[in-house]
């Protein structure tokens, strides 16, 4: 069958969106690799499927698969692109919007200069539900990988994240230590890596090497994570501008109990059809 799709990006992370509300479409993690492959497919670091919602109090549902197949729980950038897909496809007539991933409900809002702010909830620290194998709930974990120790500071937006402090997000060994923090046994379900170079108390760089994918131009969740972990440790203001490779994301949180919100752009690239 042929199956319609976008090719969007948020700041390069990129994505092919598809969904099942307009057309019938099986997404198996042999066709995502396929699709996802940047030689023999379109080309993307994830897939995601839009789909109707189960719950009569949402918009949509929404499933994120990594390239090489895997399913993520969530995705910050792909979360703004798919309410640009709906909206830009006339799926919905709203610009405010309630979608469902894997973990979570995220609030999404097109705002009127064509940016997205996602509400992405509120970032959990107890090592069980990260996962991540620890005792008890720290700011800063030391992990041993290979021959290193690393001070990393542990926490999930749905999904799990490890943030590095760094002198040079430039000078960073994202590849390697990234590859060995992501299959460490003591993250359960694997992990995403963030490495953070903290300029000031409002501005951040970062670079992520993300789960099931590798080093990507940006990450959102990722982002907040960083973001987090730094208000936590009283580094951080409550607003912070986040400069990723692929470009700047805004991100603000208030504290514990309250949730993130992440702002950025989300770009449809082209739109085609892929037989499957």
């Amino acid at each position: 069958m042929m199956a319609k799709f976008s090719k969007m990006h948020g700041l390069g992370n990129d994505f092919v969106v598809m969904d099942s509300l307009t057309q019938h479409v099986h997404m198996t993690p042999a066709i995502v690799r396929r699709i996802a492959d940047r030689h023999t497919g379109v080309g993307c670091d994830q897939l995601i499927m839009i789909g109707p919602p189960n719950d009569p109090h949402l918009d949509f549902n929404a499933r994120y698969f990594n390239a090489d197949g895997s399913e993520a729980e969530q995705c910050g950038n792909g979360a703004r692109c798919v309410a640009r897909y709906v909206y830009d496809r006339k799926l919905t007539g709203n610009r405010t919007l309630r979608v469902r991933t894997a973990k979570r409900v995220l609030e999404l809002r097109i705002n009127q200069n064509g940016s997205v702010t996602a509400e992405m909830g509120m970032p959990i620290f107890e090592p069980a539900e990260i996962p991540f194998d620890a005792p008890k709930r720290e700011n800063v974990y030391t992990i041993v990988a290979g021959e290193n120790d690393y001070e990393i500071a542990a926490v999930s937006m749905g999904n799990p994240h490890a943030v590095l402090q760094t002198d040079s997000t430039h000078c960073a060994d994202v590849a390697g230590v990234g590859a060995q923090l992501e299959a460490h046994p003591r993250f359960a379900n694997k992990v995403n890596v963030g490495f953070m170079q903290i300029e000031n108390r409002q501005h951040i760089k970062l670079r992520v090497f993300e789960r099931g994918v590798g080093e990507t131009l940006a990450c959102g969740t990722a982002a907040c994570a960083a973001v987090v972990a730094g208000i936590q440790q009283d580094l951080l203001g409550p607003a912070v501008c986040v400069s990723l490779p692929g470009g700047d994301l805004a991100v603000d949180w208030d504290g514990e109990g309250t949730s993130v919100s992440m702002t950025g752009p989300a770009v449809n690239v082209f739109n085609g059809y892929i037989k499957l």
